[in-house]
């Protein structure tokens, strides 16, 4: 069924939460582009209700959807659920696409790891089709929730409105974009009664064996969230630097969130820091100490007002990156640092760490200008057929992510124009090193 656009002079209910929306896409995303915007669609009522008034925002500004839903195999009736999901896009005349997920399950920790297969295999589609923004339906309930499983012990990060993709390395230069945010769970739910639209309920939602549904029930039932602490969302102190191989430069006055950010961004991973670990940092960095200490994979040195911040060379001896090689055409990312391409089939990628010493007279000068400690963790490609190892960015195509993956995270882009080519495959014209 076709369904009735909201007229701009309707006074409903559904209209007014429709105004809302639409003026937070207008805020964040281009008009009249080919470009596509990704949806993620569930088929619960959050997505369905995100599907309606972002079909009705596309067909006004001239945008393509792409509505994405993703299997996860733990619930017999999830081929129905995405027969109904895709009803629900061709009904609006957007295209959908179903994925699924076949990764290993953990035996523990279920909903985290499927979270974030469901972050990672969107993104994957997002980035094939050129997408650069993608939408998720989270509600001002979901915050609530999230507040209540935090103050229990739980790691789940905060809901932002406009926060980069939470998968790494597939997320990288794409953005999330909440614009349902702001509203209640149950202002949705009328909005789809008041459209006559139906959505799917997961029984996964009230079954105690779940942290969020035990939070959905509680706060059902009455109970207050804790408040919890503002993140601060202003740089303290100047800008961070960071140079062309992702060696971050901070103030000692940045704020616990920008170095937190910071450290994340420099070891390539994914895992904030623990709270009490963050904590300690920046009390020893408030008292003017001089030391050197890791988190999150990275290597902190703090000397005199500076801190700076480089992947921890030792971390490779610990937890070696997962070997990679390259195939015709395909370009890979390394450590979570390099995103590399046009290199020879069969050539491997691997650390600079204990291969210094082969290295070519040149490939030594131009690490010579480096922090030492910096030294071993760059990559070397070695070639098929040799044991010579050629350090990356001399031979090949290399951009590190390190300056681009910090802007995003630091809300340095407000808006889908700003999510240029560089952060989606276009290699930078200068080479990581000269000489």
């Amino acid at each position: 069924m076709q369904l009735t656009p909201i007229g701009p002079g309707a006074t409903t209910p559904a209209a007014g939460l429709a105004s809302r929306v639409f003026e937070r896409l207008d805020a964040r995303l281009e008009f009249n582009v080919d470009r596509p915007i990704v949806l993620a669609l569930s088929g619960g009522g959050d997505s369905m209700a995100l599907l309606d008034l972002a079909a009705l925002w596309a067909a006004r500004r001239g945008r393509r959807l792409l509505a994405v839903t993703v299997d996860h195999g733990l619930n017999p009736d999830s081929g129905r659920w995405n027969a109904t999901a895709a009803r629900a896009a061709a009904a609006v005349g957007v295209a959908w696409r179903g994925v699924r997920w076949d990764g290993p399950r953990p035996s523990t920790g279920l909903p985290a790891a499927a979270r974030a297969a469901r972050h990672a295999l969107i993104a994957d589609v997002a980035r094939e089709v050129g997408a650069r923004v993608m939408l998720f339906a989270h509600t001002s309930s979901d915050v609530a929730e999230a507040d209540w499983m935090r103050a229990r012990g739980s790691s789940l990060g905060r809901i932002r409105a406009w926060a980069p993709s939470p998968a790494w390395p597939q997320g990288r230069g794409l953005m999330l974009l909440r614009p349902l945010l702001p509203e209640s769970r149950e202002r949705v739910r009328s909005y789809l009664s008041e459209r006559g639209l139906g959505w799917v309920e997961d029984p996964g939602n009230v079954d105690p064996r779940y942290a969020r549904s035990r939070a959905r029930q509680d706060l059902a039932a009455g109970a207050v969230p804790p408040p919890t602490a503002s993140q601060p969302r202003t740089i303290r102190g100047p800008a961070p630097r960071v140079s062309a191989v992702g060696i971050i430069q901070l103030s000692r006055a940045a704020s616990g969130r920008t170095l937190a950010t910071a450290a994340v961004c420099a070891g390539g991973g994914n895992r904030p820091p623990r709270g009490e670990r963050l904590a300690r940092l920046l009390v020893r960095l408030a008292a003017g100490e001089d030391f050197t200490a890791a988190m999150c994979g990275t290597r902190i040195e703090a000397l005199g007002a500076h801190v700076t911040l480089m992947r921890e060379a030792g971390e490779f001896v610990r937890f070696p990156p997962t070997p990679q090689v390259a195939t015709p055409g395909g370009g890979l990312v390394w450590d979570g640092r390099f995103e590399l391409a046009g290199l020879a089939a069969g050539t491997r990628v691997v650390a600079a760490a204990g291969r210094l010493a082969r290295l070519s007279p040149d490939d030594r000068q131009r690490l010579a200008r480096l922090p030492s400690a910096a030294r071993p963790t760059l990559a070397v490609l070695i070639r098929e057929g040799s044991d010579a190892p050629v350090l990356a960015g001399v031979t090949g195509r290399v951009r590190c992510l390190v300056g681009e993956r910090l802007a995003l995270a630091l809300d340095e882009t407000t808006h889908e124009t700003g999510l240029g080519d560089a952060l989606h495959g276009a290699m930078p014209p200068d080479p990581l090193f000269s000489i």
